[in-house]
Parts: structure tokens; C-alpha cells; sequence
């Protein structure tokens, strides 16, 4: 079945707002409590939340709720150069929404959430950890779309490297991985100093990896349709 623009709008806005509300809300609350949780906790929401939106959406959109990832989806030919547009929309959308929410009803500390990598750490460190991360949440995107096309244990593949990355190099990056994510709340909480980090390399891994996925998934498709 063939979904329309609108609908792969809505949903990717909805999975959007419940990966950022998880991802920054988990952040904000932590910090309410004294860091009680710690980084686990930080790791797990997004991982749950990926989860719920990878199983009621993955039909639909494909699932990206990221900028990074849609761009990765169009390197391999997966949608369209009108529908980036439709794609990106939601996402940022979506984010911001899930940040109002997250000020409305959780609390606003740690400036809403918002990804800080760790300037103990060198930017030439610190940039390509944020381009590993986001490569390796795109590598087994495109890995379980190529061989199982998101289908069995997907949503826990894809919420497990987020929870991993953030897990073992959110200590050095952030480990944002999304722009969508990272751009809502730097913005309503004024915190944009480190933005363009976010905005240039989670890009640079997932079109890396897209470009080394593009001719399997271009062979994929000749062999089905043969």
C-alpha cells in the first residue's frame, strides 16, 4: 500500500514529538532528581520511544523522525526529492513540539534537554565521535531494511545502537545523532552555542553510510524487478 505525503507528514511528526518529549524530558527530569538515574536512564527513553515509533509507523513512513536519516533514505533512492520536504517539516515540527511540551509539563532544566558534547575533549575528537554515532545508528538502520525491511526485531535494533551510542559517547559528542532533536530544544531554551555541531556532522555519517548502502539497495531493487 501506497501512503500519501500527509500521512507520512503526520506520522513522522508524532514520532517525532514522542522521541524528542523521551530523549530531552528523560534529561530534564533527571536533572530534577539529582542525576539519580544517570546516563542509563538518558539511554533507555529515547530507546523505548524508537521502539513505539519504529512498530505503529514503520509501514507508513519508514520511520525516519531525523533529518539525518531522511537525507541517508534519499542518497539510496528510498523517497523521493519532494518528499525530503514533507519529511524534514514534520521532523522539525515535531521536535519543537515535543520541546513545548516537554517545558509545559516537565520542567525546563539543563536547558530543555539539549545536547552539550564535552570540551574536555578536542573538537577534532569531538566531531568525528558525533559522525560515528550517527553512522552506526544509520548502518543498522539500512542494515535491517536491506535484509528484513524493518520487519522482526527492527524498532529494537534501531532503539538499541540510539541507547548504545548516547550509552558509551554522549560523554564525549552528546551523541545527538538528529538534528531535529538537537535543534528544538537549543532553540527555545536560547542554547544554540553549540548547534552547528549538531547540524553538520550527524549529516555527515549517515550520508556517508547511505553512500555505501546505495548500490546494494540500487541491486535490491533491479533483482525484484526482474
Amino acid at each position: 500500500m501506497t501512503y500519501s505525503n500527509p500521512q507520512i507528514f503526520t506520522v513522522e511528526l508524532i514520532g517525532t514529538f514522542i522521541l524528542v518529549i523521551f530523549a530531552t524530558g528523560s534529561i530534564v527530569y533527571d536533572m530534577q532528581i539529582g542525576g539519580a538515574y544517570g546516563i542509563w536512564f538518558v539511554a533507555v527513553t529515547p530507546f523505548i520511544a524508537l521502539i513505539i515509533g519504529v512498530y505503529s509507523f514503520k509501514k507508513i513512513s519508514l520511520a525516519h523522525f531525523n533529518p539525518a536519516v531522511t537525507i541517508g533514505y534519499y542518497i539510496t533512492g528510498h523517497i523521493t526529492k519532494i518528499q525530503i520536504a514533507w519529511y524534514l517539516t514534520a521532523e522539525i515540527i515535531g521536535a519543537i513540539l515535543g520541546s513545548l511540551f516537554v517545558m509545559t509539563f516537565i520542567g525546563t532544566e539543563a536547558n530543555l534537554g539539549a545536547n552539550v558534547p564535552n570540551y574536555d575533549y578536542s573538537i577534532f575528537l569531538i566531531f568525528p565521535v558525533e559522525v560515528l554515532a550517527s553512522g552506526l545508528l544509520m548502518a543498522v538502520i539500512f542494515t535491517v531494511v536491506y535484509t528484513k525491511g524493518l520487519k522482526g526485531f527492527s524498532g529494537i535494533a534501531i532503539g538499541g545502537i540510539v541507547g548504545l551510542d548516547i550509552f558509551f559517547l554522549a560523554v564525549i559528542s552528546g551523541a545527538a545523532m538528529n538534528p531535529a532533536r538537537a535543534l528544538a530544544p537549543a532553540l527555545l531554551s536560547g542554547s544554540i552555542n553549540d548547534l552547528w555541531l549538531y547540524c553538520t556532522a550527524p549529516y555527515v555519517g549517515t550520508t556517508l553510510v547511505a553512500f555505501l548502502f546505495r548500490g546494494k539497495f540500487a541491486k535490491q531493487r533491479k533483482s525484484g524487478n526482474s
